[in-house]
């Protein structure tokens, strides 16, 4: 799902307005290696893998049986605004928006394409780094969630329901398997989650396989290959 951007439109500037006013202003905008400079530097100060770090141990290229591809920035920050109808269920709508319900440093996204025909299951992965504590809460936030939201929820006019735990592997610190169904535009899609834990980096997949919902989640062995590189 691609959620659609707001379009910002500023005034312009008086023509006469003085270079020292420009210079201040432009200087006053945060740039994007700035902003980075900042994460990183609240990410060393609690302890955890910075934004450099973790866009380098995300794969990137064919691996496993997957394409790992790069998101555009733009097709993910409206994710952001995934609000819950309900507060218990804040983790799991955040986790359909492509985030983690508490802020990360920075957050790594990649869409999972088969590279063989006969596999029909596609999905995204995403990779935040926290505080190895706010890492640890986002899961126990999370198991709570899956607990209390069973009946589903409701964010940005999307309806999701039957949610309910899978099992899976011991994979990295812990992890956690659910499946979820979107309503979208009266089809009902089922998607298969596995969210895994590696000191403060907390990796997200999921999947969609419209053939059979059963075969949904991302593979266990991609999972692994990703955590890996985490460390």
């Amino acid at each position: 799902m691609i959620l659609p951007g707001l379009l910002a439109i500023s005034a312009c500037s008086d023509s006469d307005e003085s270079d020292d006013k420009k210079t201040a202003a432009a200087s006053a905008t945060p740039t994007p290696s700035s902003a980075e400079d900042k994460a990183a530097a609240e990410a060393k100060k609690a302890g955890a893998v910075t934004p450099q770090e973790l866009e380098k141990a995300t794969i990137s290229g064919k691996r496993k049986g997957f394409e790992f591809k790069k998101v555009a920035k733009a097709e993910v920050e409206a994710g952001r605004d995934m609000k819950a109808n309900k507060t218990e269920c804040q983790p799991l709508a955040s986790l359909a928006g492509g985030y983690t319900h508490i802020e990360a440093f920075s957050t790594v996204h990649r869409s999972l394409d088969p590279t063989e025909a006969k596999n029909a299951t596609v999905g995204s992965m995403w990779l935040s780094t926290l505080s190895e504590k706010d890492a640890e809460r986002v899961m126990s936030d999370l198991r709570a969630a899956l607990d209390d939201c069973a009946d589903g929820f409701k964010t940005l006019g999307l309806t999701y329901k039957d949610v309910k735990s899978v099992k899976v592997s011991k994979l990295g610190d812990e992890a956690v398997g659910y499946r979820i169904t979107s309503v979208v535009a009266k089809q009902s899609v089922p998607m298969t989650y596995t969210v895994v834990r590696k000191g403060g980096v907390v990796a997200a997949f999921y999947g969609v396989n419209m053939l059979d919902a059963d075969d949904a989640a991302i593979p266990e062995a991609v999972v692994e290959e990703q955590v890996k590189q985490v460390g």
